[in-house]
């Protein structure tokens, strides 16, 4: 038998399984890590914490998820990602139930940091799923595993039901029992890939440590970074702090809140394996253009506040009252949503092709500053609200990021098509 041979996938490992079980274990893994989104709010009530408070809380989670990130990434390019997924999703399974016992905002922050490890095995997915499709389809294999995100709207649906019922705890002991069996079901649903079985049989060399991290000096890398900050980073961030702002703005109470914040996280989910096919398809350059340019749009209206405004007309002066609505909220967020979800298909289309041979590392680096966005930005939101005393200084903040993202990205996409002219013979 060849080493070929002995590499392809074997029945309990063909592609279609291992993509499927592993886009189901994101989904829960995502639940679980974006559950302060609805929990936080009753806890924030119970220990009267600041809005400062508050974006930690919610925030800490993403922390530990984006920071595990690219060591993870890594470790599935040396292990597997069959051991790595299944120890991941047990540990934070263990830390979300232990969080129901935790009665200070101390407690809570610390249970909240082992909770956010199911926010890294989105790197042990993208590097695990992508080592199982070849080239010409790994945009369109990542873009369904990323429809995993939807995990944050499936909290947003069922948790604020739960909570009214049984408690914030109940939620808590919950969601970890379900990532627990879900730990289970993968190991036993699931193979190794072709790379790490060729490499347990000694058909493989492993490479040395030290060559997994060679390829994060190249700039490119940070580029992509801050691209999947914003598309990835804010989606995040929002998922996390919409009830909140609905609440505030138009008070909402926190079932329809997390209905209404579903409504967004549910197209920037689904709609990232579209965004992933329409990459394979016109280019993942494109799309990101697309991307940038209605999320601009999209920031700018949410940011401008509600106010009045006094003209001097002819008959003397005028007052004219603006504000964005509810409905015309859920209508704009709902598009940004949609772009976003296309954007983070087509940053991860970028990977495989540029670093075939580092995707845990280059991926998990990138997942991880996305991750940090998630992280940072909910903080930024509440310390802008303290600060400002405007709701709409969050879409402020989304709005220069973007801004920067779209800048950068068409100044480096200058540089390299004058360069490409200058290589041409004459």
């Amino acid at each position: 038998m060849t080493a070929s041979q002995s590499a392809a996938p074997t029945p309990e490992t063909t592609p279609a399984r291992a993509l499927t079980m592993s886009t189901i274990a994101f989904t829960v893994c995502f639940a679980v890590w974006t559950i302060f989104s609805i929990i936080g709010v009753r806890i924030k009530d119970e220990l009267g914490l600041s809005e400062t408070q508050f974006g930690l809380l919610v925030g800490t989670p993403i922390l530990t998820g984006s920071l595990v990130r690219m060591m993870l990434g890594i470790w599935t390019d040396r292990y597997g990602g069959r051991l790595v997924y299944t120890a991941t999703m047990l540990a934070a399974a263990v830390c979300a139930f232990l969080l129901s016992y935790a009665h200070t905002y101390e407690m809570m922050l610390l249970a909240a940091l082992g909770v956010g490890v199911a926010g890294g095995s989105f790197a042990v997915g993208v590097a695990y799923v992508s080592r199982l499709f070849p080239a010409e389809k790994q945009g369109t294999a990542l873009g369904i595993f990323g429809v995993g995100n939807v995990g944050a709207a499936v909290t947003k649906f069922l948790a604020p039901f739960v909570l009214v019922a049984l408690g914030w705890e109940a939620v808590a002991q919950l969601w970890a029992g379900i990532l627990a069996i879900m730990a289970v079901v993968f190991w036993f649903t699931t193979g190794d890939d072709p790379v790490t079985r060729a490499q347990r049989a000694g058909q493989r060399q492993r490479r040395s440590l030290a060559s997994e991290f060679e390829p994060l000096r190249n700039l490119q890398v940070w580029r992509f970074s801050l691209y999947y900050f914003f598309v990835f980073g804010a989606f995040v961030a929002l998922a996390l702090w919409l009830p909140r702002y609905l609440i505030g703005v138009y008070g909402f109470d926190i079932k329809t809140a997390g209905m209404i914040g579903a409504i967004y996280s549910i197209p920037a989910s689904i709609f990232r394996a579209y965004g992933g096919a329409l990459s394979d398809k016109a280019g993942a350059r494109t799309v990101m253009y697309w991307t940038f340019a209605v999320s601009a749009v999209c920031t700018l209206i949410l940011s401008i506040p509600a106010a009045d405004y006094v003209v001097q007309g002819i008959d003397g002066p005028k007052t004219f009252h603006f504000a964005v609505g509810p409905w015309a909220f859920v209508v704009v967020i709902f598009v940004l949503g949609f772009f976003m979800s296309l954007g983070k298909a087509a940053v991860y289309k970028h990977i495989p092709v540029y670093y075939p041979d580092n995707v845990g590392a280059v991926g998990g680096m990138v997942g991880m500053i996305g991750g940090l966005g998630g992280f940072i930005l909910p903080l930024l939101f509440g310390y802008l609200n303290d600060v400002t005393g405007l709701w709409t200084s969050c879409f402020m903040a989304l709005f220069v990021i973007v801004a920067a993202s779209i800048t950068w990205m068409h100044l480096a996409i200058r540089k390299l098509e004058r360069r490409s002219v200058e290589l041409q013979p004459a």
